[in-house]
């Protein structure tokens, strides 16, 4: 018996110990799990935010050369840039429709950083502007001049209040703005 009660004041203690040092671990431990966990979420809220700035920047820089490409198919803008006095009415039409579609086809791929409605009027502007040539050139000769198509675009645009990128603009404009 005596032996029995020599092991128990032996054993108590060191289990009583051992018990202690366990609680003590089990507690650091979660605490440093508690802690990494947060380390970890910060990171991410970080990289997070580098992300949806990134982002932010790319679909601004998406509207800024929607915008450039609205002005450069503006009808003043477009023929400016295109008219020459040497081509016929049949020519300037191609050369001013080639280069809408030109300047569309190298900005298509910005529709991904922008909303389906900005996306939307872009294209009803570019399709409006086509519009307005194809019209202006009734009653035209296609041998005439060029001179006189763009006469009569500007001439229309101005007569039927048209400037197809001028809404399309004004669009992305008021869309940008709830970024700020």
């Amino acid at each position: 018996m005596e032996f029995v009660i020599e092991l128990l004041k032996i054993t108590i203690p060191a289990g009583l110990v051992l018990y202690a040092m366990y609680l003590s671990m089990t507690s650091f431990l979660e605490k440093e799990l508690k802690q990494r966990q947060t380390d970890l979420q910060l990171k991410r809220t970080e990289t997070n935010a580098k992300m949806s700035e990134q982002v932010l920047m790319i679909r601004l820089q998406a509207y800024e050369r929607m915008v450039l490409f609205l002005e450069r198919i503006s009808p003043p803008q477009l023929i400016s840039r295109i008219t020459r006095p040497d081509i016929t009415v049949s020519l300037l039409q191609q050369l001013l429709i080639s280069d809408i579609r030109n300047e569309f086809a190298h900005n298509l791929s910005q529709q991904v950083y922008m909303s389906d409605d900005a996306w939307e009027m872009t294209k009803k502007a570019t399709e409006e502007m086509i519009l307005l040539i194809n019209n202006s050139t009734l009653g035209l000769d296609e041998n005439d001049n060029g001179l006189a198509l763009s006469k009569r675009i500007l001439e229309n645009a101005m007569q039927l209040d048209v400037n197809p990128s001028k809404d399309a603009i004004a669009f992305i404009k008021e869309e940008m703005k709830q970024f700020f």
